[in-house]
């Protein structure tokens, strides 16, 4: 039978920030969800996530594509970017971007407007936090797994214990009230806070200076968003 998406499709609530949260009923939890800031050193597994597809998934009906050689990676508002030659003038290279390379396949959405402005929200924090456009891109990439760059309020029966916003972020582990941690830029700055007390940070890969601070249950599952979060990134910068 074919599935019904419509029945999935989020509800948007303004709160007095002027902030989007979505919220969406009858769905299956978020995978790799957060739980707590650390400066602990998590284990990365040596595989591809196997994780569930991801609720917001399920509620927009976006699920996302693997890139292999023989498919062209979607182009949908921000999810390409300069992988040859020269970046634009004054935005940061690939290279500054994705300094220890890709690992493992990667995947893609495309971005609608509320994406795309959680994605402006991320990169102005990672600006203010001093946390650089490499901290832009693990920030980027790891909302992209948490949540497709949704800003998701309590997904009721379904929701992973207290986890919410672009993050994940649990009221529970410390990470700030409901009404902060679905407040874009208080979860953005709260997350790049959290990475700046992970000791050398800057030369991790991504996925494992993500897991680092979430401690995620998919840790490996990160790595696959680093291309489109670098593309974000440099368009954005």
């Amino acid at each position: 039978m074919k599935a019904d998406f419509t029945r999935w499709l989020p509800a948007i609530a303004k709160d007095s920030y002027r902030k989007t949260a979505l919220s969406v009923a009858g769905v299956a939890a978020l995978g790799g969800l957060a739980l707590a800031p650390t400066a602990a050193a998590a284990p990365v597994t040596s595989g591809p996530h196997q994780g569930a597809v991801a609720a917001i998934d399920l509620a927009t009906g976006k699920a996302a594509t693997s890139a292999r050689q023989d498919e062209q990676p979607v182009e949908s508002g921000l999810t390409t970017g300069s992988a040859t030659g020269k970046p634009p003038a004054g935005k940061p290279s690939r290279a500054q971007l994705i300094p220890h390379g890709i690992e493992g396949a990667q995947s893609r959405v495309p971005l609608d407007d509320a994406q795309l402005a959680n994605a402006r929200t991320i990169v102005d924090a990672a600006k203010k936090t001093g946390v650089g456009d490499r901290g832009a891109v693990i920030g980027i990439a790891t909302s992209l797994q948490e949540s497709k760059l949704y800003n998701l309020g309590h997904l009721g029966a379904y929701n992973d214990h207290d986890s919410q916003g672009l993050f994940q972020q649990r009221p529970s582990s410390g990470w700030g009230t409901p009404d902060q941690i679905t407040d874009p830029e208080y979860a953005a700055t709260a997350f790049f806070t959290a990475l700046k007390n992970v000791g050398g940070w800057q030369d991790l890969p991504l996925t494992t200076a993500a897991q680092t601070v979430q401690v995620s249950a998919f840790p490996y599952a990160y790595a696959q968003w680093e291309e489109q979060a670098a593309d974000i990134v440099q368009q954005l910068w």
